[in-house]
């Protein structure tokens, strides 16, 4: 049986995500999709490569389909050539179809949604609903926003091309990662920085920097596609984060390589507080943990899941040593009440 599910995926100022997440314990948040013996990762099944999407026949200020087409395939080349994950995709044509219809097809193009006034983009699918499979993900990017596809960006205008991968991450089954700070603002939040293209909230107008995947995001995606290199040539960081002796839900775990200064993050996904960050350059790593109270719960689990924050940060007392095909072994991160 097929079934639709559809979230705001966004890349935006403020936005909503309200998909499950994985049901594993690595690395990255990933896409997934409740039924009834559990949690069915949401993901393209390796008969379905390359993945074959259309582009809407539609011109908009700024952006005409040609160029959207042309942004598109720069963006699906970002992820594809990832050298760790098995990734293909193929331009299927132009289109008199809408994004966010069940047409068996996957549709990509330009919407007016006023609604949606603060979010840029959206991805929504539908999928085997045993399996997880998608049959078709589609994604439309707002009107309501000044958009632009001028190579070093354009002042007051949103660049097509990085909103574009940021979509095609959640296109491909990536959820979002917590890797960046924010302020917060009247009406939303504003970004000091961030380390993954797939953190939930956009640079400013202008900005083209997410059009470059981070460390965060090569291991999100070879952890949903991996080719045979991941497993061998990378580690992990495993372990529990413990407050007064009890396991942490939904802690956000980082590791920071000393040698080439990369960082990817992963959360503690059970009661027990475990955790694996995995997709790691063998080497010695800073770990450190913290509460993900600098943006919306609900932009990274499912709102009816309870995540606490009221805890403080922490760093583990040692360094931590990644080996390649492998993991630290199992270390203990104790957090104190706020």
């Amino acid at each position: 049986m097929n079934r639709p599910i559809s979230a705001t995926l966004a890349a935006a100022l403020f936005a909503v995500f309200a998909l499950l997440f994985r049901s594993d314990l690595d690395a990255y948040l990933k896409l997934g999709s409740r039924i009834p013996s559990g949690i069915v990762q949401v993901k393209w099944a390796p008969g379905q490569m390359p993945v074959r999407y259309r582009i809407t026949n539609r011109d908009v200020p700024g952006v005409t389909a040609v160029q959207l087409q042309a942004v598109l395939e720069r963006a699906f080349s970002v992820w594809s050539s990832v050298p760790t994950a098995s990734i293909s995709s193929q331009f299927d044509g132009f289109t008199g179809l809408e994004p966010g219809e069940s047409d068996n097809a996957s549709v990509i193009g330009f919407r007016s949604r006023p609604d949606l006034d603060r979010v840029l983009g959206s991805t929504s699918f539908i999928i085997n609903q045993t399996t997880g499979a998608i049959i078709e993900s589609d994604i439309f990017l707002n009107t309501t926003v000044n958009w632009s596809v001028a190579a070093g960006g354009e002042p007051s205008r949103y660049d097509v091309e990085s909103i574009a991968v940021h979509e095609i991450g959640h296109f491909l089954g990536l959820g979002h990662s917590a890797l960046g700070e924010t302020d917060l603002l009247p009406g939303g939040r504003a970004i000091r920085g961030k380390r993954a293209v797939m953190f939930p909230i956009a640079y400013a107008p202008g900005n083209i920097e997410d059009r470059t995947l981070e460390a965060d995001d090569i291991a999100g995606i070879s952890d949903v596609y991996p080719r045979a290199e991941f497993t061998t040539g990378t580690g992990a960081v495993t372990g529990r984060v413990l407050l007064s002796g009890s396991g942490i839900f939904g802690a956000h775990v980082t590791a920071f390589n000393l040698e080439n200064g990369t960082m990817t993050g992963g959360f503690s996904l059970n009661a027990a507080g475990e955790f694996v960050v995995g997709g790691l350059t063998p080497g010695l790593y800073v770990v450190r943990v913290e509460p993900l109270d600098d943006a919306d719960v609900g932009l990274f689990f499912d709102e009816e899941i309870m995540v606490p924050i009221n805890f403080r940060p922490a760093y583990y007392e040692r360094l931590v040593a990644v080996p390649a095909g492998g993991s630290s072994g199992s270390i203990e991160i104790r957090v104190q009440p706020k």
